[in-house]
């Protein structure tokens, strides 16, 4: 089989004293998603260009498993700290361009501008680092447990307001739940 270019390159990023690792630079897309599953979940299905959602966490980890398999390369979910890492891009505040949530709108798709759905990734201004969605669009699972039975999610969705689109702001749920604000990103070493 032919490796094809299933998902746009990677950015490059490095947790200090730690191993680099390359992070999408978005969300992983419908079009993505669909191409290695060969299904598509989306509720919100109308543009191959807008984020996968409603996909659990096990859904995450196949798709990052058959990604790896037909790329011949390793790709896995970040680790929370990796995750965090990536959003601040540098920063200390509680969004990685800083502390007034005023400026949202310019880098995420959250409760007061999404007109409730999804939109298509990398319409929002980057954080630092090139990463696109960070804030907000969809959350985003991490490999991390938070206790047995729950699974990390990371980054603000369409449905978030602004406090839970900081940088430092987690949730959690079952591997099991699915929702129409929840997709993926993914890493590789």
């Amino acid at each position: 089989m032919t490796k094809q270019k299933l998902i746009p390159e990677p950015e490059m990023v490095s947790i200090p004293a730690g191993t680099p690792f390359f992070m999408g630079k978005y969300p992983i897309t419908q079009a993505e998603y669909q191409a290695v599953m060969g299904e598509n979940p989306s509720h919100f299905s109308g543009n191959p260009r807008n984020p996968v959602e409603n996909i659990s966490w096990y859904d995450a980890i196949e798709f990052c498993a058959r990604l790896s398999e037909l790329t011949g390369r390793e790709y896995r979910l970040p680790s929370e700290a990796e995750w965090e890492y990536a959003c601040r891009a540098g920063s200390t505040t509680q969004f990685s361009f800083g502390d007034d949530k005023s400026q949202l709108g310019h880098y995420a798709w959250f409760d007061a501008n999404s007109g409730s759905r999804s939109h298509p990734v990398g319409q929002k201004k980057p954080n630092a680092f090139g990463l696109y969605d960070m804030h907000g669009n969809v959350l985003e699972w991490c490999e991390d447990t938070e206790h047995e039975d729950y699974r990390v999610l990371r980054g603000g969705s369409w449905y978030s307001i602004p406090e839970n689109c900081r940088s430092a702001d987690c949730d959690w749920n079952t591997p099991d739940y699915a929702n129409c604000n929840v997709g993926l990103r993914v890493v590789c070493g």
